[in-house]
């Protein structure tokens, strides 16, 4: 009975030790990509059966709960705008010279096409701040070596209920990352590369998104300048800056 005893203190321990080892390592993730505030110039790269298409845009960031962004190009989709607020989301199109708010469900589709949802081009959150993780294993990865984090949702708005990521031992980066439903159906892949050291943090600048549910390459996101912890004026966080 004492061996006993003894056993399950010892994977008890080693259970928190490694509940500790996920959260140290989520927390210098988290450090990388994420600040207080950014400016973001961006190509997002659609690629369709037949061909691609490429929208330029400029996006702003503040903390968790304001975002900002403007297509550039093409002409077609110039001027297009969105604007997040805590959980709303408006969307302006200059062709139509309207402005609508998407919620629930509808943010969940798709944006222009792409393997992203509103929900994923509009969420800033910290992985700590919705997420519980774990360390289940390690595999070397596109020639590096990784740690495999299994994380569960804490919080009930989490886009995504699970998500297993594979972390860069020496730079504390995401190198690839699977997202799940709460059905243990796999929704999404994610592969980052071209890791750039930036402002004295490591980054990823090409991101690629493939949503399982279709066929196809998915979608590119290319990070074309950013800048960390820059000052951004506080109207561009306003309705009143849509039709600017």
């Amino acid at each position: 009975m004492k061996h006993l005893i003894v056993i399950i203190l010892s994977l008890l321990s080693v259970m928190q030790m490694q509940a500790q080892d996920a959260i140290t390592i989520l927390n210098k993730v988290d450090d990388n990509m994420n600040s207080n505030t950014n400016i973001t110039k961006s190509d997002m790269i659609i690629y369709g059966r037949r061909n691609s298409r490429t929208v330029t845009s400029i996006g702003y960031s503040e903390g968790k709960t304001k975002s900002f962004s403007e297509y550039l190009a093409p002409e077609r989709e110039k001027g297009t705008k969105m604007l997040k607020l805590e959980d709303n989301l408006w969307i302006y199109s200059p062709s139509t010279d309207r402005t609508i708010q998407l919620s629930g469900h509808m943010l969940k589709q798709s944006v222009m096409g792409s393997d992203l949802s509103y929900e994923d081009m509009m969420e800033n959150r910290k992985l700590t701040e919705m997420y519980n993780a774990e360390v289940v294993g390690e595999e070397t990865y596109d020639g590096r070596k990784t740690w495999i984090l299994h994380l569960k949702a804490k919080v009930e708005d989490a886009s995504y209920d699970s998500r297993k990521i594979w972390v860069d031992t020496e730079r504390f980066v995401p190198l690839k990352e699977e997202l799940y439903a709460k059905s243990g159906q796999l929704l999404k892949k994610t592969v980052m590369t071209d890791i750039k050291k930036i402002d004295g943090r490591w980054y990823p600048t090409k991101m690629n998104y493939k949503d399982m549910l279709k066929d196809g390459k998915g979608t590119d996101f290319v990070v074309l300048e950013i800048e960390f912890d820059a000052k951004i004026p506080a109207y561009i966080f306003s309705k009143a800056s849509l039709k600017k």
